[in-house]
């Protein structure tokens, strides 16, 4: 395994390949196959998300893949946000469509298009729904897996709310989900209102997700976004109101992508390959049986290990491969299994579990009937993977008081006035793009460029 803090970028690429979670040779750059190990991990933060919304009374759907050009161009600053970006599908067969059709990029069109359908009075609000589906963008830039790609696995929320003060406390719901979803994956990240220039085509504002990684950059994990009126004033999504007068919804948006997958990797991996948080792994308690004279009874004591383990909910799978049990411990430790339980001879005489965990050297010796405690195990991994994550991010953002201190390799906080200005002055500098200023930060000072009042802001090179 390529070391990880020497090429991070080396590292990453490896680990996909080397624990088999996509394969990017499908012959369309940046459409890469989910396998299945990858998959389970996806498919586990989808849960995460689905229980979370479902919690905040967001409910989900499932929209078409294709949008009409007409659909797409009612809101003209928002198409304008994505027109690069678009696939157009032209034909049926060889007959030329009447209509071109995009590939959704994102599902505003689409859905806005239905709401005035299902949204017309005051009883109707709040009105919340969701979907996990993928979108596409025909990205230009060098693609990576899960970073940057042009078929991308996406969760996007879409609510509409009788005035904007309902709409804001929305936006405070979805910053709850995006707590517990990253309590949940052991990462930390700034909330950073993009500047005007930067937000999502169409929005009053946009608070995006930030977070250092490795290599010196920051990815945006995810993002939401205050409409205000301005897609129900194109859509004509309007609603009665309790006094009879027609008035227009106020809506917002939640974001999350596969990056949140990039994330967990990058962060939490080391030399040895993946580390991950047991909620997520798709084999949190692997069994290892060690040969010896009395094999057949160190296989039925393993079974009845894993049976009392899935009982209690717990995914666990018992690796009675050929392989030597030190290749068997490095490739689980590389696969990122929060929990190992080694069963010999002397554990079946004994009645006791051999446990190692993914992020501790030292072995833990417990009594068989120990084995409903498991779950302290998986959560003291986790307590693991989030004190070491906290370290790193607190170690990879820092804050700068002058200019001369921009091109330091990692995330910065600063202020700055927010003019355009400015923030090409120090991505000239730096290559730091201008983030935003921070969310929920009332201090204030001196511009590091100009001196003028500014706010507390973040700038990074991104991905």
């Amino acid at each position: 395994m390529e070391n990880k803090k020497i090429d991070f970028s080396e590292w990453y690429n490896e680990i996909i390949d080397t624990a088999k979670l996509s394969d990017k040779r499908y012959n369309i750059k940046g459409m890469n196959v989910w396998l299945p190990y990858g998959l389970k991990i996806i498919h586990s933060i989808d849960s995460l998300l689905r229980e979370y919304s479902d919690d905040g009374g967001i409910e989900e759907v499932s929209f078409p893949v294709l949008i009409s050009r007409e659909q797409l161009e009612v809101e003209f600053e928002h198409v304008k946000g994505f027109e690069n970006e678009i696939y157009w599908v032209t034909k049926g067969g060889t007959t030329p469509l009447d209509i071109d059709l995009a590939l959704r990029p994102t599902s505003e069109a689409a859905m806005y298009t239905m709401f005035p359908l299902w949204i017309r009075s005051h009883t109707d609000l709040p009105f919340r729904i969701y979907q996990i589906v993928n979108v596409y963008r025909y990205e230009t830039k060098h693609t990576r897996s899960f970073i940057r790609v042009r078929e991308i696995h996406f969760y996007e929320a879409h609510t509409a709310h009788v005035d904007f003060e309902d709409a804001e406390k929305q936006m405070d719901e979805y910053l709850k989900i995006m707590e517990r979803l990253s309590d949940d994956l052991c990462i930390y990240f700034s909330m950073d209102v993009r500047p005007d220039w930067d937000k999502f085509p169409g929005a009053m504002y946009s608070v995006a997700f930030d977070t250092p990684m490795p290599g010196y950059r920051s990815l945006q994990i995810g993002t939401i976004h205050e409409y205000g009126e301005n897609f129900a004033k194109n859509y004509g999504i309007k609603y009665l109101d309790e006094n009879g007068d027609m008035k227009y919804v106020s809506q917002t948006t939640f974001g999350l992508s596969e990056r949140l997958m990039a994330a967990v990797i990058g962060i939490h991996g080391d030399d040895k390959g993946l580390v991950l948080p047991y909620k997520l792994a798709p084999v949190q308690v692997i069994i290892v049986p060690i040969p010896s004279d009395n094999y057949d009874e160190i296989i039925e004591y393993s079974n009845g290990i894993k049976s009392k383990l899935m009982e209690i909910g717990i995914r666990c799978q018992i690796d009675n491969s050929d392989y030597t049990p030190g290749y068997k411990f490095n490739e689980w430790e590389m696969r990122g299994v929060p929990v190992r339980i080694e069963i010999g001879k002397r554990e079946v005489n004994d009645k006791t579990l051999t446990i190692s965990l993914r992020t501790r050297k030292k072995k833990i010796k417990i009594e068989l009937e120990e084995i409903s405690n498991m779950y302290q195990y998986l959560k003291a991994v986790n307590f693991d993977i989030k004190s070491k994550a906290s370290e790193f991010y607190m170690a990879n953002k820092i804050f700068i008081d002058s200019l001369e201190k921009i091109k330091e390799d990692k995330m910065v906080t600063a202020y700055w006035c927010g003019s355009k200005a400015c923030s090409d002055e120090i991505e000239s500098l730096s290559e730091k793009a201008a983030l935003g200023a921070v969310r929920n930060d009332n201090t204030s000072g001196p511009c590091i460029v100009c001196g003028s009042p500014g706010k507390l802001s973040a700038f990074s090179r991104t991905y």
